[in-house]
């Protein structure tokens, strides 16, 4: 059946505000575990005490956990604890043996998502069983396995370049059962990497999950 032209633009118009629609981004929390008396955190740029919980966060109406199952690699060759698969199983669980952890120092970890995609959010989980900043984190996303080339940094709290990737003006922020959001802007990519260097309790670097929310370009 062949439609009216006035009909036509209007059309045109819906198209791409369909391809626009945006739901809030559904995730699984973990339950909220703390062991032993919090102790305070004395760190600069501290972000403040958030009231209540986390407000919703918009992604698109397509988009799904593309990191979910995928490869992990890392700067360290192996784990001090656990396996890197562990990072992508979905267990956010800060528990004995839910948790990866790295040596101390600057280290990394990256996910091949598996082909190029438009990214809404990143969500990290590193250590939520205690009260306790991760230092130096710098999350980047890319077309290069290698990060040399094409590279976007969208969170870096690295006031002091400790980890070599350039002085970050983010908040430094205490781990908590929620993990932390990061905005992915839109951001096409097809590898995250993120960086840290330690936290306020130890020198070693933890992860319990990591979630890439967005949708593969076709």
């Amino acid at each position: 059946m062949k439609l009216p032209a006035l009909l036509l633009p209007v059309l045109a118009l819906a198209a791409p505000l369909v391809a626009q629609d945006k739901v809030p981004l559904a995730t699984e929390l973990p339950k909220p575990v703390i062991i032993g008396t919090a102790q305070p955190v004395n760190v600069a740029n501290l972000e403040p005490v958030r009231p209540g919980k986390r407000p919703d966060f918009l992604v698109a109406a397509t988009a799904k956990n593309l990191a979910a199952g995928r490869e992990v690699t890392s700067s360290a060759t192996e784990p001090l604890l656990g396996d890197f698969e562990m990072i992508t199983d979905g267990d956010k669980d800060s528990v004995e043996g839910s948790y990866v952890e790295l040596p101390g120092g600057t280290q990394w970890i990256q996910i091949d998502l598996g082909q190029p995609a438009t990214l809404d959010a990143i969500l990290v989980w590193h250590f939520h069983a205690q009260a306790r900043v991760y230092l130096g984190v710098v999350v980047q996303v890319s077309d290069d396995p290698d990060f040399i080339s094409g590279v976007t940094t969208l969170f870096n709290n690295d006031t002091k370049n400790l980890v070599g990737l350039g002085a970050g003006k983010d908040f430094n922020y205490v781990d908590t059962y929620e993990g932390r959001l990061i905005d992915a802007r839109g951001t096409k990519a097809r590898y995250v990497r993120l960086s840290s260097q330690g936290n306020t309790a130890n020198s070693l670097n933890h992860y319990l999950e990591v979630e890439v929310w967005g949708t593969p370009v076709p």
